[in-house]
């Protein structure tokens, strides 16, 4: 047995006299310690610089994107949850964090140099800023927006309809966060992008490509269905107001015939004077002067029009105006298909200046609600249309507040003939170009009449609607700062005839209230003429309009487009509110109309 005072006096002379291995674990330990401390150390130092404190620490920060991003939904929310500055800028994988710190030291030096040390230095330099940033996280799918946000999580219940299908296309296609979610944290210097740079940069990537997880699929199943379950109710409802109402009006009509002699007047007579005054609606006056239509049982087509501003044709399918412009160009996506549900917020956007209006008008109402029915007897068709009076809002712009002092309201509707560019994913849309009248490209009186386009076309009222068919050249972009739109390339008179002859133009017909109606087209410009075979009756009783228009099913007369079973038709709607004129009108989005149609949007039923 090994004495026990030997082994220690062993071990004690092997700890007194240093050996090799002594030396290595000393160093390893040595080693091990500093390695602690000046990892410690350096994470420290390097989650300090993450902090946002650090980040405003100069005024270059504090003072420009710091108060930017301090008004946003990522700085203060109704969760509380905050995202700072390193959130969106910093990589979470360590070595991609080591390797941001080392580039950011490019920035130490320009803060050094005082590249952008004052606010003008800074917006000179904005848009260069926000490329770089804009590029990096295009390259990483975004993967700092995905530190907080996947689409695969998200829930179509709680999203907007446009949401949903942006989010849909973008996990089928390869979209990424940054591809639309710009500026959402900081001003956003999209709109100095060039449409070809932006087009480049915002490309689908199939690599970002993901499979739709079940939750979401099932998720859009359940809103849809809650959505289409609402709508129904809502379509009952009315139907229910409109059968009480019809109630109240037989009963007014009822005594009031009962209270007067019986040669007083005949009984069609009576009735069109009593329902006003008894009942508060001008639906029967307009209905027995044109067509006698008996309109009870006729389904009711709710529909919003709302203000467009100097929304144009250019304007949609432009990116840096407009964030649906590839799904419109691209996929060939509707205007309805994200916008339908949201024509009400748009137009309170837009009549408040936030978006698409140079020159808001105080107290216009954004949008309009209004009741759309629609009939045929096998040889006309019958649209009757029902909407609020609004208070008058005076335009400031206007000599006496009105833009058209003789027509209070005007109500048009478009139908699309055939060989027209993306009418039927917009269209009316398709006549409104930039350089109209109004718009902000429209060319002065004296630069319109010195053109060689003036030879062609009717200027007294300015450039009106056209299409872009009838056009040479139009230019969409406007690249290298040229206006857009393209009034001044008419093609010449035999093209334009050709078109003409082949239906490639907008039937249009109008009801005003101080007159007759008026039946026109769209191709090289707006023509309107007499009525013709349109006829239209009208009436404000009560603060509700009521306009009834009526028209062959197949005109037979130029710049008329025939109607036919078993076909549906782009249609587009308009009204010129408030005595409205030109593009101050509201108008509907793109609808699909037949006879005798249940897939049609606007059926068309024979009574």
């Amino acid at each position: 047995m090994r004495d026990p005072h030997t082994t220690l006096a062993r071990l004690w002379s092997w700890l007194a006299k240093p050996s090799a291995r002594y030396s290595v674990l000393t160093l390893l330990a040595g080693g091990f310690a500093a390695g602690v401390v000046f990892w410690g150390g350096f994470n420290t130092a390097m989650e300090a610089t993450n902090t946002r404190e650090f980040c405003i620490s100069c005024h270059e920060m504090r003072e420009n994107v710091y108060r930017e991003y301090s008004g946003t939904i990522h700085y203060q929310n109704r969760t509380g949850v905050s995202a700072t500055c390193s959130d969106c800028h910093v990589p979470n994988p360590w070595v991609h964090k080591v390797a941001r710190k080392i580039q950011a030291s490019n920035e130490l030096y320009h803060w050094a140099l005082g590249s952008i040390d004052t606010k003008e230095k800074f917006e000179a330099k904005r848009l260069q800023l926000a490329m770089r940033v804009w590029e990096s996280m295009k390259a990483t799918d975004s993967r700092e927006c995905r530190n907080c946000h996947t689409l695969q999580s998200m829930n179509p219940e709680f999203q907007r309809p446009r949401a949903r299908k942006l989010h849909l296309d973008a996990m089928q296609t390869g979209q990424t966060c940054i591809d639309c979610h710009k500026g959402i944290a900081h001003k956003s210097p999209r709109d100095q992008v060039s449409e070809s740079a932006l087009e480049a940069m915002e490309k689908p990537n199939p690599a970002f490509a993901r499979p739709v997880p079940a939750t979401f699929s099932e998720g859009l199943r359940r809103v849809e269905q809650r959505e289409a379950a609402e709508a129904m109710r809502r379509k009952q409802e009315a139907e229910s107001a409109e059968a009480a109402l019809k109630g109240r009006i037989d009963q007014a009509v009822a005594q009031a015939l009962a209270a007067r002699p019986a040669a007083a007047a005949p009984p069609a007579q009576a009735q069109a004077q009593a329902a006003p005054a008894a009942a508060g609606t001008a639906g029967q006056v307009a209905a027995s002067s044109v067509g006698g239509i008996d309109w009870s049982g006729v389904e009711t087509v709710p529909l919003t029009l709302f203000y467009p501003g100097q929304a144009s044709f250019e304007w949609i399918q432009t990116g840096r105006d407009h964030g649906g412009a590839r799904p419109f160009t691209r996929a060939g996506d509707r205007c309805a298909t994200c916008h339908l549900k949201e024509v009400k917020d748009m137009g309170a956007k837009i009549v408040a200046g936030q978006k698409a209006e140079a020159t808001p008008i105080p107290g216009k109402r954004p949008s309009i609600d209004v009741k759309l029915q629609a009939a045929h007897d096998g040889s006309n068709l019958f649209l009757r249309f029902e909407w609020p009076d609004a208070p008058h809002a005076p335009v400031p712009f206007a000599a006496g507040g009105k833009l058209d002092p003789r027509n209070q309201s005007k109500l048009a509707v478009m139908i699309a003939g055939t060989g027209i560019e993306r009418v039927d994913q917009a269209g009316c849309w398709a006549t409104c170009h930039h350089d109209s009248r109004t718009m902000p490209d429209a060319p002065k009186p004296d630069a319109a009449k010195a053109s060689p386009a003036a030879a062609q076309l009717d200027l007294k009222d300015g450039v009106t609607k056209y299409l872009a068919e009838s056009r040479a050249q139009v230019e969409i972009q406007g690249r290298d700062g040229q206006p857009r739109g393209g009034w001044d390339k008419p093609k010449a008179a035999a093209e334009l005839e050709s078109l003409a002859k082949a239906g490639t133009f907008m039937d249009l017909f109008r009801w005003q209230s101080s007159g007759p109606a008026e039946n026109g087209h769209v191709l090289a410009e707006r023509v309107m003429t007499g009525g013709g075979a349109v006829e239209a009756q009208g009436a404000l009783v009560n603060g509700t309009w009521t306009v009834v228009l009526k028209r062959p099913l197949k005109p037979g007369q130029p710049g008329d487009i025939a109607i036919e079973p078993g076909k549906t038709y782009t249609v587009g709607i308009a009204i010129h509110d408030d005595h409205a004129n030109a593009r101050f009108h509201h108008v509907s989005l793109e609808y699909r109309l037949g006879l005798d149609s249940a897939d049609a949007e606007i059926n068309v039923k024979k009574r």
